[in-house]
């Protein structure tokens, strides 16, 4: 276990955000139909996170917009591009995309936190990316904490931790 560092700096993403950091820094998240995805360079100590709402941005404007998954992965590639690594080299973990109303008796298509899971996964797909770990779908909110420095995600997934509490 590495240990968390004297001058640790946090950062909370709110939804629509990411953030690319060394490794002094730890990312939280708080996410219910959103997902996000986390990357991280195990030599080099440095890592980033995005939260993304949509899938997909139907009318994009050449300015990267955090809210949709397309934007917030090239967003991650060009971090990685500028720190002279590739994308290959990283664990990349996915999270998020639950239902938060599980009493709804929605279609799956018309589902976004399904549609945010499914984007994700294509974009891993199409950016030669594997996932490392992921906690998706199910009922209810989790909470992400990413600790750059060890390359550790901790999950609290809320409805799991209810139905342990029973």
């Amino acid at each position: 276990m590495v240990k968390q560092p004297e001058n640790m700096i946090e950062v909370f993403l709110q939804p629509g955000e990411f953030h690319f950091a060394g490794e002094t820094t730890r990312i939280r998240t708080l996410l219910g139909s959103c997902v996000s995805i986390t990357v991280w360079h195990p030599l080099m100590r440095i890592g980033g996170m995005c939260h993304y709402m949509l899938p997909v941005r139907k009318h994009p404007d050449g300015v990267l917009d955090g809210r949709y998954a397309d934007d917030a992965m090239k967003y991650l590639l060009e971090q990685m591009h500028k720190a002279g690594t590739f994308p290959k080299q990283y664990e990349v973990k996915m999270f998020g995309g639950g239902n938060m109303f599980p009493h709804l008796s929605w279609p799956p298509r018309a589902n976004v936190s399904m549609r945010n899971i499914e984007r994700g996964r294509e974009l891993m797909k199409e950016n030669g990316l594997q996932l490392k770990a992921e906690h998706l779908g199910g009922n209810g909110h989790r909470q992400l904490v990413f600790d750059i420095w060890s390359g550790e995600v901790q999950v609290r997934h809320e409805r799991e931790r209810k139905a342990l509490a029973k």
